[in-house]
């Protein structure tokens, strides 16, 4: 179980910014996010988006807690 939050144009997308979900790694609750609502779970393994767990940025699998926290970031922009 996580506590998942989306930024920017992912929680737009989604219709939500924060969810608990039930997953025991990262693969997993991607598969949750996937199989629920598949644009989202597209949106989320596209190009830039980056994951943070407890407010690091990550790459590759993690272990999910009750406690933990996994932060879905958009790509950024800027000029």
């Amino acid at each position: 179980m996580a506590r998942v939050l989306l930024f920017g144009r992912l929680a737009d997308q989604a219709g939500w910014r924060d969810r608990v979900v039930e997953a025991g790694d990262l693969a997993s609750l991607r598969a949750t996010l996937s199989a629920a609502d598949p644009e989202l779970g597209e949106a989320l393994s596209g190009p830039g988006v980056q994951v943070a767990v407890d407010k690091a940025i990550v790459r590759g699998e993690r272990v999910l807690t009750a406690a933990t926290e996994v932060a879905f970031l958009p790509p950024m922009s800027g000029g």
